[in-house]
């Protein structure tokens, strides 16, 4: 146990004579009390748990406040996946132990960027399968004529594997505590209060700030707050918070789930699209609509134009020096990319190749627009901006 949340008591004599509490770094430090654990280990000193009253703490209530928390604790963690400390304790630890570490530090942050990866994965691999016409040549195989009842299994194992198993270790720790009884009854009352939507859409704001932080670094302390949070957030407020990390990245999973639902006939009348997509729109509703659904108050008529109002007035804000983000969408928008021009080399290169995904969608639109008569060489799609006429695709033989 690395003590991570405040450690009350340390050792003064140990710690001053190995090297001190903190790091020498504002950016590590951000993440002080679990790297004073982390020194604490590696240097063969003890961290121990001593409880002698339990009582509630006030934490974060409100969505926005959990977000800030969530985007804190997320981005100390993607400092932690880069230091060295992790690394050593990794190569020390012997293996039980090491999996212990891994999934109560960088390893739970680690395996949500991970699941959202993969979603991005999936959609634009089958995109690429769709728009190019091989999932429709693949299907007319005759050797996979009779593979759908198997695909259909594998589809609904998925399902279980995605939502059961996620939530038995929840439902285990509460029974073996209060009973399985209740447990039961807790599991019915998260669902009713929209639970998997609260938890589906923080997992794209600890996936957001983990990667931004492995890509580019810049961690930094986010304020709270921790006031009184039965309070309406505007919609520039949610705007500002959310575009980034969740509005953006839906709206292009929506955009690929729509695209391979007209394109992609092949399994459109089967349980299989059902089965496979669910969990996907799921995300992308949850992503675009949990801010609003979570604020007090969002729907009502005048607060509706109160929003509409401040948002706009936001927007034609002009920037300037000294202008703060929540004062002009311009002053917003160089905040937003400040974390670009402060990269490195290396950084830099990722987020190129990472943009380079949004290329499938020229290459899609190139093919189903027939202008190339059925040519499948890619120099098709380097030389569709070309100064080129069309008849110059001609000449191309087919690869």
């Amino acid at each position: 146990r690395f003590h991570y949340g405040h450690p009350d008591v340390f050792d003064r004599i140990f710690h001053i004579t190995r090297g001190g509490i903190s790091k020498a770094s504002k950016v590590i430090n951000l993440s002080e009390d679990i790297f004073a654990g982390f020194n604490s280990t590696l240097r063969q000193g003890n961290v121990t748990h001593h409880e002698y009253i339990q009582l509630g703490k006030g934490r974060d209530v409100g969505m926005n406040q959990i977000s800030n928390f969530e985007a804190k604790v997320a981005n100390g963690n993607g400092e932690q996946t880069l230091c060295r400390d992790v690394h050593r304790l990794g190569h020390r630890f012997d293996f039980y132990r090491m999996l212990s570490m891994y999934f109560t530090t960088v390893g739970f942050y680690f395996n949500s960027m991970v699941a959202v990866l993969t979603v991005y994965v999936f959609l634009y691999g089958r995109l690429y399968l769709v728009l190019s016409g091989l999932e429709k040549s693949i299907l007319q195989d005759p050797r996979i004529k009779n593979i759908k009842p198997f695909a259909n299994a594998l589809a609904t194992q998925s399902v279980f594997q995605l939502g059961t198993l996620l939530i038995l270790p929840m439902i285990m720790e509460v029974g073996l505590e209060k009973g399985f009884g209740k447990a039961l009854a807790e599991f019915i009352i998260m669902q009713l209060q929209l639970a998997p939507m609260f938890f589906t859409f923080h997992l794209g704001t600890k996936t957001h700030y983990y990667g931004r932080t492995i890509l580019h670094g810049g961690a930094k302390y986010r304020g709270t707050g921790r006031g009184f949070v039965v309070r309406h957030a505007k919609f520039a407020e949610n705007y500002r918070m959310y575009s980034r990390s969740h509005f953006v990245k839906a709206l292009e999973l929506l955009i690929l789930l729509v695209v391979y639902l007209a394109y992609g006939s092949s399994y459109r009348s089967s349980s299989l699209y059902v089965y496979v997509t669910i969990s996907m729109w799921f995300l992308v509703f949850c992503w675009l609509f949990a801010p609003f659904i979570f604020n007090p108050s969002c729907f009502e008529w005048h607060k509706m134009v109160d929003d509409w109002t401040d948002w706009w007035k936001w927007m034609n804000n002009r920037g300037g020096i000294g202008l703060a983000p929540e004062q002009s969408w311009e002053a917003w928008w160089v905040s937003e990319h400040e974390h670009l021009k402060n990269g490195t080399v290396r950084s830099l290169l990722l987020e190129l190749v990472l943009s380079l995904r949004l290329l499938i969608y020229q290459y899609g639109i190139v093919y189903h627009l027939h202008i190339v008569h059925e040519n499948k060489s890619f120099m098709v799609l380097i030389l569709f901006k070309s100064p080129y006429p069309l008849e110059t695709f001609h000449s191309f033989q087919v690869e």
